[in-house]
C-alpha cells in the first residue's frame, strides 16, 4: 500500500487528505476550523500560528483514523498554505507576533514604497509591505526578527525542523524576480541591510524539504524519517490538484478570495500589476488574478437573513438575470484587483423589493463573479489563451454560482469532482517527490459536470459587467 498525505493550511480551516496510489483517489479526509482573523487595526488581518498547529493536529488525527488508512504505510507528506502571510521568527525560530495574512491591507503606504524599489506593482497584501510595516510600527520587535516565513514554510518548519521555501510561494512575497527566478537582493537590502539574510533558501519543485521529526512520527503513528515535499502556496498547489499544467487551462477558485490561474511555460509580468507574476509548483509560471472578496460576500448576504445557503440558492435560482437588478460591488475588505485597498462594498440601484433575501443573495453572487470576470479579461488582454475553464473551491459547490459564472464568461465550465484541489495538489507533489514520476502520469479522474453557457443571457451580463466596471471606477478609481 502506498498512501500520501496532503495538507492545506487555509484562512478558515486546515484540511488533510490521504491519497491512495493504488486506488488513485482520496480515501480519507480530515478538517478543523480556524478562528476568524483578528482585526486589531483598520485593514489588519492576523492569526496566531499556534491556532494553525492545533487545527492541523485535529485534522491529521481525523484523517489518519479513517477506515482504509494505514498511518505506518504513508510514503510522504506535502503542505499547501495560504499565500503572502508574514510569519516573523526570531533567532531561535520562535514566532514573534501574530501572522499578518494575505487579506491584511493596512500596509498601503509601504506597498507603494516596495513597488518603487522592485520596479513593479506590489499590492498591500503581499509579504514585503508587511515587513516594512513592522519595521516602521514595531521597531523594537523588528530588531529581533531573523527569519521570514510564509504559512506553509512555518508548518514545514514545525514538522521537519528545516527552514526553506519554494519558488512558487516566494514569488508572492514581492521580493522575488519571476523572470530571473531568484530574490531581488538589492531591493531587500534597501528595506533593511539584514533582510536578504532573513529570506529563506529556495528549493526546486521536486526537492525534499526535510524529514518528519521523530516526536511527530511517534505522535501521529507515521513512519520514521517520513519525507516532506517542498510544498507551495495554495494557488500553486490548487493548479497542481486541478491538472492545470498545460497552457490554456485555467482554474477559477471560489474561496475566501476569488482567483483565476493557470500554467505558463514562462513567468508572465503584467505592467499594470493586475495579473500576479507568480511561479507555479511545476517550475513554470502561474499568471494569476486574485480578488479580495469572494465567498465571504455571499456569506454576508446569507447572514442578513435567517435562511440557509441551500434555501437561498433555491429561491435565488427562481430569479432571472436582468439589467435593472441591484449591483453589488463586493469590496467589503478593500480590493486587490483592481488595487483598491481603500474601496468598500456598495449595493447600488435599489428599488422596492431589492432587499429581499433571494435578491440580495443573487446580487452578492453576481458581484463576486463580475469581479472575477474582470480578472479573466485582464488575462486575455495579455494574449494568454483560454481553452478550458475549471471550477474549484467551496463556492464551486453552489449550482447557482456555477451557472451564473458559466453564463457570464459564455464558455463551457468544468466543475471538477475534487473541489479541495490545494490539498490534493499537496498530496500529488509528495508522491511526485517520492516516486520521481510527474503527476500527469497518475492524475486522478476529475471529470465532473460540464456546464454549457446559455447564450440568451450574454447581453444582460455584458451590460452588468460594463455597469459594474464603470461604477467601480467612478467611486474608487484613483
Amino acid at each position: 500500500m502506498a498512501q500520501y498525505l496532503g495538507v492545506d493550511l487555509g484562512t478558515q480551516s486546515v484540511k488533510v487528505v490521504v491519497f491512495d496510489a493504488e486506488q488513485n483517489c482520496i480515501v480519507a479526509r480530515g478538517h478543523d476550523g480556524l478562528p476568524s482573523p483578528r482585526n486589531p487595526r483598520p485593514g489588519a488581518a492576523e492569526q496566531d500560528p499556534a491556532d494553525w498547529w492545533q487545527a492541523f493536529d485535529h485534522a491529521m488525527q481525523m484523517a489518519l483514523k479513517r477506515p482504509g488508512v494505514q498511518a505506518d504505510q504513508i510514503r510522504a507528506l506535502g503542505v499547501s498554505g495560504q499565500q503572502h502571510g508574514f510569519v516573523a521568527l526570531d533567532e531561535s525560530q520562535q514566532v514573534l507576533r501574530p501572522a499578518k495574512l494575505w487579506c491584511d491591507v493596512e500596509a498601503v503606504e509601504e506597498a507603494q514604497q516596495v513597488s518603487a524599489l522592485v520596479g513593479r506593482a506590489v499590492p498591500a497584501g503581499f509579504t514585503a509591505p508587511k515587513i516594512l510595516w513592522m519595521q516602521k510600527h514595531e521597531p523594537e520587535l523588528f530588531k529581533r526578527l531573523r527569519h521570514i516565513a510564509l504559512p506553509h514554510d512555518w508548518l514545514n518548519l514545525r514538522l521537519s525542523g528545516v527552514l526553506a521555501t519554494d519558488h512558487g510561494d516566494a514569488s508572492g512575497t514581492g521580493l522575488y524576480d519571476p523572470i530571473a527566478g531568484n530574490y531581488q537582493q538589492d531591493a531587500a537590502a534597501q528595506i533593511c541591510p539584514d533582510l536578504p539574510e532573513m529570506l529563506l533558501p529556495l528549493l526546486e519543485p521536486t526537492a525534499t524539504h526535510g524529514q518528519l521529526q521523530p516526536q511527530w512520527s511517534k505522535y501521529f503513528g507515521l513512519p520514521l524519517d517520513l519525507p516532506i515535499s517542498v510544498g507551495s502556496g495554495d494557488n500553486m498547489m490548487s493548479a497542481l490538484g486541478a491538472g492545470a499544467w498545460e497552457e490554456g487551462t485555467w482554474v477559477m477558485s471560489l474561496g475566501t478570495s476569488g482567483t483565476i490561474f493557470g500554467h505558463s511555460d514562462q513567468a508572465v509580468v503584467d505592467p499594470s500589476g493586475c495579473v500576479a507574476p507568480f511561479r507555479d509548483a511545476l517550475g513554470g509560471g502561474l499568471p494569476l488574478v486574485c480578488t479580495q472578496n469572494c465567498t465571504t460576500v455571499v456569506e454576508e448576504a446569507r447572514a442578513a437573513s435567517d435562511l440557509t445557503h441551500p434555501a437561498l440558492t433555491a429561491a435565488a435560482s427562481q430569479l432571472t438575470p436582468a439589467d435593472d437588478t441591484p449591483l453589488f460591488l463586493p469590496y467589503l475588505s478593500g480590493e486587490r484587483t483592481p488595487d483598491w485597498p481603500h474601496a468598500r462594498g456598495v449595493l447600488y440601484g435599489l428599488t422596492a423589493g431589492s432587499l429581499a433575501p433571494a435578491v440580495l443573495y443573487r446580487a452578492a453572487i453576481e458581484g463576486a463573479s463580475l469581479a472575477l470576470v474582470q480578472g479573466l479579461e485582464h488575462l486575455q488582454a495579455l494574449d494568454l489563451p483560454v481553452k478550458r475553464l475549471r471550477l474549484v473551491g467551496g463556492g464551486g459547490k453552489n449550482p447557482l454560482w456555477a451557472r451564473i459564472l458559466c453564463d457570464m464568461v459564455q464558455q463551457p465550465l468544468e466543475i471538477l469532482k475534487e473541489q479541495e484541489s490545494a490539498a490534493l495538489g499537496a498530496a500529488l507533489q509528495a508522491r511526485w517527490m517520492e516516486s520521481g514520476e510527474h503527476p500527469r502520469n497518475f492524475f486522478p479522474s476529475q471529470e465532473g459536470e460540464t456546464l454549457v453557457p446559455d447564450s440568451q443571457w450574454a447581453g444582460v451580463y455584458a451590460n452588468k459587467l460594463q455597469a459594474f466596471t464603470d461604477l467601480g471606477q467612478q467611486l474608487f478609481g484613483r
